[in-house]
């Protein structure tokens, strides 16, 4: 009995075992930590890395746009980041006439900058650790009692932290809530675009590419952070002058080669590597294929449009690459856990975990526990996913459910007098907006295709009562796709949405019953209802359920182990992770180089195509080899990417890639998808993260872009 528990408590994978795992917060690094880095080849000290009394290279790392990272590269508060995280703001400052994402831009002055409006960035000013302000006061809550308990005390630590200062805060729990560190933030939010590439290279590949190795993209752009005259945050202002950071990365023009140390700084956003089986499961045979098939119905629906139309294009660009850059990561993740067992190892770690707690009260049940949540969860799973990436994936019904205020505001006794006004002031400025960015040829489809998938799909006594049954009598056979069609033209034709005349009436004379009996707004209103009032309360027991036993979970493996040393999950916190460049071997006879070249590009050009097209100037540029001082001297070439095997994940987009002596050698963009498990769990043998080489983003700007007075503005080191 006693060997086959010692072999039990063996299977536990234990986080911090795999080579080159680990999201570490620079914060808390620990002796064991820091010294693997070095071991790799890290040239720095613990305070180069992370200091709040000097300049560090933490002060050089910025959260861009509130989803990614970028980073500060010159003393005038120049900015790299992914192509992709700068693409809403170069597809709002372009136009057909002046289409920045078709043919790429550059200022040649700091007067040609374009001021891209509603971004923002944010620079870390310091971490503390406020778990001993937390913990006495929420040990015994659970659930909403919890919840409560967390915001009001969170929040008086925030006014504290920033009190007589114009920085941001937030207290974040660590180790799902076994500890709690607190983040200040000062907020830029003049941000201009300097340049970008045509996306023809920002985005080579498309989607054929997204998640893939070898890779060919030119995945960059860049953008200035600007302040007031005292170098302190600013609204917009033709005055303001470009920001003198505390830090800024020199550029190296050496080049890596394999093995070399590679450190990336940034924001990952989100994992879950103490997931239980059942999630793996729940993930891998409701949520994850059923995401896929809708936003796959989605997609096709909007190519339809945008592949003939460039207006249509651009008009829809942003909100296409958002849908498909995760649509194909979840299939990939589903296909990934499933081929590597990852559900079985999970079952592994628990049996150890249960050998263990045994006769331990307070941990003895918790699988169990997790057992019944998913269990009673399960059944509704699929209604929820087919509500938001379904009924809501159409861009008019999503409008439409907006709308549900202004019926509140109409209905509900007891409000302000102006309620019901300032509701519709505010539906009539999103309708503006919505009109804008709306393509209805594409969205008649989406809204016709995915109710006929949630017909199809969803439990039938799941649907919302009578709903399918009046399509039916007024459109005919539900099993005929023509009948959804032709239901989809009907509220197009007649939804005051589109409607200016029937709007204004509306607006002028604010009727309930109008609203809803509006073909758009009954069909969202239908299908929000039935989940608010039947499927949200369970979906809330369930989260709130997990959030309690995943506390409990945690503060078990942290005492069956309390002198191993462990990361948190990802949470959009700056954390750093180190490894190698490196290539690998994705499956039998099959070698992936740790490089990837101009040639390689070359390769997959195709005139004219959608996604492997190239601008002609480049073409040229690579028949008369003109590389320039970019040149890797071991490929007689332009090095477009390298691979390493860093640990990141969504956020992390636009991350610095950095080498021994704290130089920028290129920017990560993408993750392999022979490890798209990684959000669960990592897998130490085929993690790869992909990078965007430094010297072809240098040469697609000088040589391809001709913005040398950029080049001239950063630190480069030969």
């Amino acid at each position: 009995m006693k060997k086959k528990l010692l072999v039990l408590l063996l299977l536990l994978v234990v986080k911090f075992a795999h080579a080159d795992e680990g999201m570490w917060l620079p914060y808390l690094l620990g002796q064991k930590v820091y010294a693997d880095m070095v071991k790799k080849g890290l040239k720095l000290s613990k305070e180069q890395l992370y200091s709040i009394n000097k300049a560090s290279i933490k002060d050089a790392i910025i959260i861009f746009g509130g989803g990614c990272t970028g980073e500060i590269v010159s003393k005038n508060g120049l900015i790299f980041t992914n192509h992709h995280c700068g693409y809403g703001a170069i597809a709002a400052a372009s136009s057909v006439e002046h289409n920045y994402l078709k043919d790429g831009f550059y200022a040649k002055s700091f007067a040609e900058e374009i001021p891209a409006n509603g971004l923002s960035v944010q620079f870390l000013v310091r971490v503390e650790d406020v778990s001993e302000q937390l913990m006495p006061a929420l040990k015994g809550l659970s659930g909403a009692e919890y919840n409560k308990k967390f915001q009001e005390l969170s929040g008086d630590i925030v006014k504290k932290l920033v009190e007589g200062t114009d920085y941001e805060a937030k207290v974040v729990p660590m180790f799902k809530g076994n500890q709690f560190l607190a983040f200040v933030y000062e907020r830029y939010s003049d941000i201009r675009l300097v340049g970008t590439p045509p996306e023809s290279i920002g985005k080579f590949g498309g989607d054929t590419d997204n998640w893939e190795w070898p890779r060919h993209t030119g995945d960059f752009s860049i953008f200035r952070v600007y302040a007031n005259k005292d170098n302190k945050p600013a609204e917009y202002d033709a005055a303001n002058v470009p920001l003198k950071p505390k830090y800024f990365l020199p550029v190296s023009i050496k080049g890596v080669k394999e093995n070399d140390y590679a450190m990336i700084f940034g924001y990952p956003g989100g994992t879950n590597r103490y997931e239980t089986s059942y999630g793996v499961k729940l993930k891998t045979s409701i949520e994850n294929p059923n995401i896929v098939n809708l936003r796959d119905a989605r997609l096709k629906a909007m190519f339809e449009q945008m592949k003939n139309d460039p207006a249509v294009k651009l008009q829809l660009a942003s909100s296409y690459a958002g849908i498909a850059n995760y649509w194909k990561f979840y299939d990939g993740e589903r296909k990934q856990l499933l081929k590597y067992k990852v559900y079985e190892e999970k079952q592994k770690e628990e049996a150890a975990f249960n050998a263990w707690a045994k006769g331990k009260p307070e941990y003895e049940n918790i699988l169990s526990q997790y057992e019944q949540n998913y269990k009673a969860w399960e059944p509704y799973a699929k209604e929820r996913i087919y509500l938001t990436e379904g009924v809501l994936g159409s861009p008019l019904a999503s409008f439409a459910a907006s709308l549900s205020g202004v019926e509140d505001a109409l209905v509900r006794s007891g409000l302000p007098a102006d309620a019901a006004a300032k509701a519709i002031q505010k539906a009539d400025a999103s309708r503006t907006n919505f009109l804008k960015n709306e393509n209805k040829p594409s969205d008649q489809k989406i809204l016709a295709i995915t109710a006929q998938m949630y017909y199809n799909d969803v439990p039938k006594d799941q649907h919302p009562i009578g709903f399918f049954e009046g399509i039916r009598q007024q459109f005919g056979d539900l099993s005929d796709a023509k009948t959804f069609q032709d239901w989809a033209a009907y509220v197009f034709a007649n939804t005051m949405v589109f409607d200016d005349t029937k709007w204004n009436q509306f607006k002028t004379l604010p009727d309930a019953a109008k609203l809803q009996a509006d073909p758009a707004y009954a069909y969202a209103s239908a299908f929000i209802k039935n989940y608010i009032s039947k499927y949200l309360p369970l979906y809330r027991k369930f989260v709130s359920t997990n959030d309690d036993l995943g506390r409990s979970y945690l503060a078990g493996i942290m005492a069956m182990k309390p002198t191993a040393t462990r990361y948190p999950d990802a949470n959009f916190t700056m954390r750093l992770s180190y490894g190698q460049v490196k290539s690998y071997n994705p499956r039998d006879a099959v070698h992936y180089d740790y490089v990837t070249t101009l040639t390689g590009v070359m390769e997959k050009y195709i005139p004219g195509d959608y996604e492997f097209d190239l601008p002609q100037k480049l073409i040229d540029l690579y028949n008369k080899k003109d590389f320039g001082q970019y040149k890797d001297a071991r490929k007689n070439d332009i090095v477009v990417g390298f691979i390493t095997t860093n640990d990141i994940t969504g956020g992390n987009s636009g991350s610095p890639v950095i080498n021994g002596n704290g130089e920028l050698i290129g920017l990560a963009f993408d993750g392999n998808y022979e490890a798209l498990s990684h959000k669960i769990q990592f897998d130490s043998v085929y993690n790869r993260t992909i990078c965007v080489d430094v010297r072809y983003v240098l040469w697609c700007i000088d040589k391809l872009g001709g913005a040398s007075n950029i080049i001239n503005e950063l630190k480069l080191v030969r």
